[in-house]
């Protein structure tokens, strides 16, 4: 008996462009060879070959065999490491939120 073949997306997003590709590829088809058969990178030549995978929002191996529906992501490296450039902006006084200085804690109902 044949392998009924199972719908799946793969996606890719830099920061002005987003790539959803929907294909049907057999049961059994892993997250690595959904990425190669939707040839992705053909659209987005900067993927890292050794980009991180997801299934939506959860890392996975490339070797994680797929489920009808799955979304496989590519993830973009980090530009920083997130511990290291909120240790730096705590030192100049300021959050991620970039909304300047950071406010001193209230110590009480009247601020003292």
């Amino acid at each position: 008996m044949a392998e009924r073949p199972i719908r799946v997306a793969v996606v890719y997003a830099e920061r002005d462009r987003q790539t959803l590709i929907e294909l049907e590829v057999p049961d059994g088809t892993t997250a690595a060879e959904a990425v190669t058969r939707a040839a992705i990178r053909q659209a987005h030549p900067g993927i890292p070959a050794d980009a991180a995978l997801g299934i939506h929002g959860r890392l996975v191996r490339p070797e994680q065999v797929l489920a009808a529906g799955d979304r496989v992501e590519l993830y973009r490296p980090l530009p920083a490491d997130p511990k290291e450039t909120r240790r730096r902006l705590a030192r100049e006084g300021r959050t991620m939120g970039g909304r300047g200085p950071r406010r001193p804690a209230r110590t009480g109902p009247s601020g003292s």
